[in-house]
C-alpha cells in the first residue's frame, strides 16, 4: 500500500509540473516593439507640437499615419497571441500523464510483486539449492560436447578399453585408464562412472586429488553445475583441507548458481589474491568474480595479473636459445626486485621458485620458499600454492 501511496504523490508532482504553464497562463507579457516604437513616435509628435516645431497641419497628418500603423501592429500581435488556458486540456494533460505511467509500469514493472527482504532472498536460495536436481537430471540435461577429432589407432584402443575394463571390476589401473580417456574422448558422463569405480576401489585411500577429479568430471558433465552429489564430495575435500583451491572454487559456484554472490565472493577472493592464474581454478573466479560482487552489492575490482605478458612470450619465441634464456633471467630479475621491495600474493612468489627452478637456480628457489613459507605460514592456501612451485623446482621432495 505504501508503494501505490508515494507512486501516486510522485504522480500528482508530475502533473503539477506539466499543468502549471497551462493554468496560469502568461504571467508578464511582453510588450510588441512595433506597438511600443509607433507609441513613442505619438509621444514625439506631442512634444513636437507643445514646442511649435513642427506645422500643425504636417503634425496632424503624421499623427493619422503613425496611429494608423500602430493599429495594425497592435491587431498582428492580438491574433498571434496565445489562447487562453483551457481546463479541458489541463485534465487531458494529466489523463495521459497518469495513463502512460500505469502502462508503462503494468507492462515493464513488477505490479503485485512483494518486497524481498534480506532474509526472505536468504531462505530462497536455500530452497533453490535444498531442491536442486541430482547428478542424473543434470547430465541429462546437458548439451553433448562436440566429439573430438582423433586419430583412428587412438580411438580404436579407447575401444579395447572400454571392451575389457567393466570385465575386470577390481582393476584399478585398468578404471582410471578409462576414465581419463573418456575425459579426452569428452564422454563425461562415462568418466564420471569410471572415476566412481576408481575411487570405490581406493576406498579410504583415496586422496583429494582423487575426490577433486570426480567432482570436475561431474560438473563437466552437468553442464557446469554443482549438483548434490559433487557438493557431497567437495565438502569431504573442504573438511579434510579448508583451504584447498578446489573445494573453494566450486563451493564458491554453488553459492553463486543459488542467488549468494555475497557467499561466493567469500570464497573466491583468496584464490584469486593467492592463487596461480593459470590454474583452472583461479583463472575460473576471476571470471566470476567481478559478477558475483555486483550481485552481493560489493564494490570489487579485479586485481590485475603481473607477469611477463603474451607479447613477451611470442618475443621470446623468435629468439636463441642463449637470447631467450638472458630474457627470462632479465623478468625473473625484475619479478624478484619487485616482490622484495613491494611484496605480492603468493601465486607469485610461486612463479618466482618455479622460475628459479626451470634456470637451474636451485639456491635461488629454496631461499625465495623459505621467505615465503614464513611471509604465508598463517594461510593454507598460500602454502599448498608455494609448496607445489617447490616441488616442481626440486627444492622439496
Amino acid at each position: 500500500m505504501i508503494f501505490w501511496i508515494i507512486c501516486g504523490l510522485l504522480a500528482l508532482i508530475a502533473a503539477g509540473l506539466v499543468v502549471a504553464p497551462l493554468v496560469r497562463g502568461d504571467v508578464a507579457p511582453v510588450e510588441d516593439p512595433d506597438v511600443a516604437f509607433y507609441r513613442a513616435q505619438l509621444a514625439e509628435l506631442d512634444r513636437d507640437i507643445e514646442r511649435a516645431t513642427i506645422d500643425p497641419v504636417e503634425a496632424e497628418r503624421a499623427r493619422v499615419e503613425v496611429s494608423r500603423r500602430l493599429l495594425a501592429a497592435d491587431a498582428r500581435r492580438q491574433d498571434s497571441g496565445t489562447a487562453a488556458p483551457s481546463p479541458a486540456l489541463a485534465v487531458a494533460v494529466v489523463a495521459v500523464v497518469a495513463a502512460t505511467g500505469l502502462a508503462g509500469y503494468w507492462f515493464i514493472g513488477a505490479p503485485g510483486y512483494a518486497d524481498l527482504p534480506l532474509n526472505a532472498r536468504i531462505a530462497a536460495s536455500d530452497e533453490m539449492r535444498a531442491n536442486r536436481p541430482d547428478q542424473a537430471a543434470l547430465q541429462a540435461a546437458a548439451l553433448p560436447p562436440l566429439t573430438p577429432e582423433v586419430p583412428a589407432d587412438y580411438l580404436e584402443s579407447v575401444e579395447m578399453l572400454r571392451t575389457m575394463v567393466p570385465t575386470r571390476p577390481d582393476d584399478l589401473q585398468g578404471w582410471e585408464l578409462l576414465a581419463y580417456h573418456e575425459a579426452q574422448m569428452r564422454d563425461y558422463p562415462a568418466a564420471v562412472a569410471a572415476q566412481a569405480r576408481v575411487l570405490t576401489l581406493k576406498g579410504e585411500t583415496a586422496g583429494i586429488d582423487d575426490r577433486r577429479t570426480m567432482v570436475d568430471l561431474m560438473v563437466t558433465a552437468a553442464g557446469g553445475l554443482v549438483s548434490p552429489e559433487a557438493e557431497a564430495i567437495v565438502r569431504q575435500i573442504l573438511a579434510e583441507a579448508p583451504e584447498d583451491i578446489g573445494g573453494l572454487y566450486y563451493m564458491g559456484a554453488l553459492y553463486y548458481q543459488t542467488d549468494r554472490g555475497d557467499v561466493a565472493l567469500r570464497l573466491w577472493r583468496p584464490i584469486v589474491a593467492d592463487g596461480d592464474p593459470a590454474s583452472y581454478y583461479a583463472s575460473a573466479a576471476r571470471a566470476q568474480i567481478e559478477d558475483a560482487a555486483f550481485r552481493a552489492g560489493v564494490k570489487y575490482t579485479l586485481p590485475d595479473v603481473r607477469g611477463p605478458s603474451a607479447e613477451d612470450i611470442a618475443n621470446a619465441s623468435d629468439l636463441s636459445e642463449t637470447d631467450r634464456t638472458d630474457m627470462i633471467r632479465g623478468m625473473v630479475s625484475q619479478l624478484a626486485t619487485r616482490l622484495a621491495e613491494e611484496g605480492g600474493p603468493a601465486s607469485e612468489w610461486a612463479r618466482l621458485i618455479s622460475a628459479y627452478g626451470v634456470l637451474g637456480e636451485v639456491d635461488k628457489a629454496t631461499e625465495v620458499w623459505l621467505e615465503a613459507s614464513e611471509v604465508f605460514a598463517a594461510s593454507d592456501a598460500a602454502i599448498t600454492t608455494l609448496r607445489d612451485a617447490a616441488v616442481s623446482a626440486g627444492v622439496t621432495p
